[in-house]
């Protein structure tokens, strides 16, 4: 746990733990294991809802694993036409073997696929992803992405000359319907 409940532990629970089974043996006072079985049924759960909130409330850790897929455009930062168009223009895979495919595309057509390749890093607890084009660039791709990580999924954000921020998440292409 922490510094606090190793505290609490040496230095109020053992003790009164011992105390009381003690006064249970010599006395035979059912009141004191009642009060050890409730000290201890208390602890185990506060130390069980610890570990409960911070499993709920961590940040997903990234693993090279993690980045393989399909991303298209997140729609839901940005509403509106730019955000639609570039839902409609751009989107990429990351296969297994750390190949990237960026399809520059006119909705469900694909115009062109400028391929490359990824590597991971981990400077802290989660990877990053590092993207190595091989003969063309674009826009898009000039700088490695940002990764914004919440507590179950994340979104790759890329900088882009001609559109700002430009965020991708995880997901399978689909027509937008009006």
């Amino acid at each position: 746990m922490g510094f606090g409940f190793n505290l609490f532990f040496a230095f109020l629970l053992t003790p009164l733990s011992i105390i009381l089974f003690v006064f249970y043996l010599v006395k035979g006072n059912k009141y004191a294991i009642r009060i050890l079985a409730g000290l201890w049924i208390f602890t185990i759960g506060i130390v069980f809802l610890s570990y409960t909130i911070r499993f709920l409330t961590s940040k997903k850790k990234l693993k090279k694993h993690d980045f393989y897929g399909t991303y298209v455009i997140d729609r839901s930062y940005f509403k509106g036409r730019q955000a639609d168009w570039q839902y409609n223009n751009f989107r990429f895979e990351i296969k297994p073997n750390d190949s990237i495919y960026f399809q520059i595309t006119d909705g469900e057509k694909i115009n062109k696929t400028l391929k490359g390749s990824i590597a991971t890093i981990k400077p802290y607890n989660s990877e990053s992803l590092m993207i190595e084009m091989k003969d063309q660039s674009h826009h898009i791709l000039a700088s490695d992405p940002t990764i914004y990580r919440s507590n179950w999924d994340f979104i790759l954000i890329f900088h882009s000359e001609k559109f700002g921020n430009m965020y991708f998440k995880k997901a399978n292409w689909s027509a937008i319907r009006n």
